[in-house]
Formats: C-alpha cells, structure tokens, sequence
C-alpha cells in the first residue's frame, strides 16, 4: 500500500481554521474500487475523529502516527461501507457470445438441494418460500403448499390438490429484474432477451425450460424462483464461472419435490442442467398441469403439442 509522506498527510486533515474538505487522492490504492460519494463520506468521518481527538492540547499526540496509520484505519472503513453494497455487477460491453443460436451446454456435478412451494425458512433456508422472486403470492398461485412429504404425494404432486402451476419448477441463482425494472446486464448476458423482451420489469427468465440429469434419467422443469442464496451470478447461469461457496456446500440449483421423485435425487445430491428450447422438451410428468405451462396452453389453442395422459 502506498501513501504520501506525513506532513503531506497532516496538513491535509489538521488546521487551525474550520475543518478541511477531505482529499479523495490522498490513499488512492485503498479507495480504487469504492463509488465517490461512500468514499468522502468515510474520509470525511475518519477525518473527524483524527481532529477530534487533537483537541484536547496542541501537544496531544494523535492516534494517528503517520499516514500510513490513517490509512490502515480508512481501509476498515472502507470494508464496512462496501459490505452493506449490493453486489456490483460488471456489465458486458460485447455482444452476447455465451451461447449459439439455442443450444446450451451442460453444466456438469452441480449441487442440486430440494425447495418447494410454502416452505417456511430454516437456518440453512432463510427466505419463506409462499413468495417468488417474481410472484408475491406464489403460493396462492400455484393452488397450495406443495408438501415435499412422499406419504402426502399422488405420483409428482401433492395429494390435497391439483396444482394449477407446473410441479416440475427449479430456481437458479439470478433475477433479470429488481426494484420494478430490467437489470442493465440482462440485454448483454442472456441469450434469448432480444427474442422475448417484452418491457422493462417483467422477467425473460421466468418459465424457461431447463433440463436435469442424474444418472440416465433426465426431468424437465420451469425455471420460477431466484436462488439458492443469490440472484445475481450470471457469469454462472448463462457463463462458464463456477458456482459461488455457500452454507449449503455450494449448492447452484434448487428442484421441486416433483423433480426430485423423477430423478431419484436425495434432498441433497449432484445433477447437471442445461436450458433447452421449448420444441427440445418431451412429452412426460411435467407436461400436464399448471396454467404457466406451455404444453397445457398449447394444448388449449388446439396446437399439436398434447397434455401428458398418466
């Protein structure tokens, strides 16, 4: 870390008049990646407590020796401000190259957890679950709690009612929107957002088709929640980074208990996913309720594409 020499420090912070503008050049390599406004506002805190603790006597020594010891405490300051950011996020300038033309490669030896429509939160599971990140009554939505419970289920869905959305729903840990508009990245980062943009606000994510695999087996499902734990690791979703460390073990893919009975999976357990293109989806389980399904409303506009008959 470099700073200035000590007296250019002490005659940036101590006066005999009123108290100084801060300078954003004093500590230029700790303040390189923090926005202008948080910054003055912590040099300008730590530059009061530097006068503060002056005044007592002209002959006081300071509790800052040096600039470097100033430095060392802005650089606390710092960390504390940028822990209570959001996640900055790193818009692409290039056009959308993650993938061509439809066809999505699979990502391999994810940690897949189980989450379900009204799951109340635990320790590991913060957030209650009656509520998507794009639905605020998701439970009501989708017709009731889908119990997770083999004893309470009929084949992939919950014995007490029919859902009336699909029960084959993942999430995956990136939201397009936030605060009621479209997140600048998504136009660069998602492949099919110039195909499907409606207008700003309303989710290009939400419905898409993703295949899972365990095994030979492979479960098709609706992507209708953000998570686990984040909503803005696109450089994972549509990219090559791997997933993030997190208190579940690094878990990147939540599935439905629906999705879960198909594959065979453990609550926690290791599948890869890919998006797929609607046409790429077979008829199966998840091809038969939910108003949010494509195969259930195509089947009402008399489209070639049938419901699923168990």
């Amino acid at each position: 870390m470099s700073s200035r020499t000590s007296p250019t420090a002490s005659s940036r912070f101590v006066s005999s008049g009123a108290s100084p503008e801060p300078s954003l050049e004093l500590f230029p390599s700790v303040f390189s990646s923090i926005s202008r406004p948080i910054l003055k506002g912590c040099v300008a805190l730590a530059s009061s407590l530097f006068i503060l603790s002056a005044a007592p006597s002209s002959n006081a020594q300071s509790v800052y020796q040096s600039s470097a010891d100033f430095a060392k405490y802005a650089e606390k300051l710092r960390e504390s401000a940028l822990s209570k950011m959001e996640p900055r996020v790193q818009i692409p300038t290039s056009g959308r190259a993650t993938f061509n033309r439809g066809r999505y490669p699979w990502k391999t030896n994810i940690i897949t957890t189980v989450f379900w429509v009204g799951e109340r939160p635990t320790a590991r599971n913060p957030t209650p679950n009656h509520a998507s990140s794009w639905d605020p009554k998701w439970m009501n939505s989708f017709g009731g709690y889908d119990d997770p419970d083999p004893n309470r289920r009929r084949g992939f869905v919950p014995a007490a009612f029919i859902p009336q959305q699909n029960p084959f729903y993942c999430a995956l840990p990136y939201n397009d929107v936030t605060r009621g508009t479209t997140k600048p990245e998504s136009r660069f980062v998602i492949p099919w957002f110039n195909q499907t943009f409606e207008r700003p606000g309303k989710s290009v994510c939400r419905g898409r088709w993703i295949a899972i695999r365990k095994g030979n087996r492979v479960a098709y499902a609706q992507w209708e929640d953000c998570g686990p734990f984040r909503t803005d690791h696109w450089q994972y979703v549509f990219g090559k980074e791997a997933p993030k460390p997190n208190i579940n073990g690094g878990a990147a893919l939540d599935v439905s208990p629906a999705v879960r009975d198909y594959l065979g999976m453990r609550s926690k357990d290791v599948c890869d996913w890919k998006f797929v293109e609607f046409h790429e989806v077979p008829v199966g389980p998840w091809s038969r309720y939910g108003e949010n399904n494509d195969f259930v409303l195509n089947a009402r506009r008399g489209t070639e594409r049938v419901v699923y008959r168990r």
